[in-house]
């Protein structure tokens, strides 16, 4: 299991879905493990009912079914899935309200899906996504990249509230990828993953959402500057080092 976990690590997120079949069907006795444990990229169902696309993940599925956090129904439809309480699903509602405006501002469209559910410890966990296809043919306005996808995932558990206070435990993955195809920036192709997690005390005097948005907006600050430093950085000075630019190649004085 250890060596699954660091293979898929290593593996490009785009490559994800295909190596984790594959260790599948070498592993099917660690199968659950691997499908709780394994981040893969976001996929995308309608939701008829309401004619809303919404985001399918391990934490809204059940069997095969995926419940719409629009409808609160299953898809296809399952009788005796898990639900969220009155309370929570109320919470949840108007969690997609607000997260999709956060989208709009910050992704300039997208798909954003929130789920809520009860834990075993008086308290509750929250599922935040995103996915924004930014290729030239979906959601990209510049028009730059042949394919382009980021797929955020923000899991926060909620302990219980005690003396106005809350401890929330953030965990964020962000998974990008993207590949260029034109006369400009010739063939070009990067993917990767990034995890981070975070723990906060708050009050709950404000509510439990706007901690929680909170957090989530701070932390993809962080993943942000991460990937660009890390993964755009390092890329270009590589880049520049191989094959400098003509302005700068530095030519010696003949002898």
């Amino acid at each position: 299991m250890e060596a699954a976990m660091g293979l898929m690590r290593r593996m490009p997120p785009k490559h994800s879905e295909t190596a984790l079949s594959a260790l599948l069907s070498l592993l099917p006795h660690h199968s659950s493990d691997l499908l709780s444990q394994v981040d893969q990229p976001l996929q995308i169902l309608c939701d008829l009912e309401c004619g809303k696309e919404f985001i399918l993940c391990e934490y809204n599925r059940d069997a095969d079914s995926y419940r719409s956090p629009w409808s609160n129904k299953y898809h296809p439809q399952l009788e005796d899935g898990p639900y969220p309480s009155p309370e929570l699903r109320k919470l949840e509602i108007e969690a997609n309200e607000v997260f999709a405006i956060y989208r709009d501002q910050y992704y300039e469209g997208g798909i954003s899906s929130v789920y809520m559910w009860e834990d075993d410890n008086e308290g509750f966990v929250a599922c935040f996504l995103i996915k924004k296809d930014g290729s030239k043919t979906a959601q990209g306005r510049r028009g730059y990249l042949e394919e382009g996808a980021w797929d955020a995932i923000h899991v926060i558990e909620v302990g219980p509230e005690e003396e106005g206070n809350a401890h929330y435990c953030l965990t964020s993955t962000i998974m990008l990828s993207l590949t260029t195809d034109n006369e400009s920036s010739g063939t070009f192709s990067l993917s990767g993953s990034i995890r981070r997690q975070m723990n906060m005390d708050l009050s709950t005097e404000e509510g439990h959402l706007c901690n929680m948005g909170k957090m989530i907006e701070e932390m993809e600050g962080k993943l942000r500057n991460s990937l660009d430093q890390v993964y755009f950085g390092k890329t270009k000075e590589m880049v520049c080092t191989l094959r400098p630019p003509s302005e700068v190649v530095m030519r010696l004085p003949d002898s």
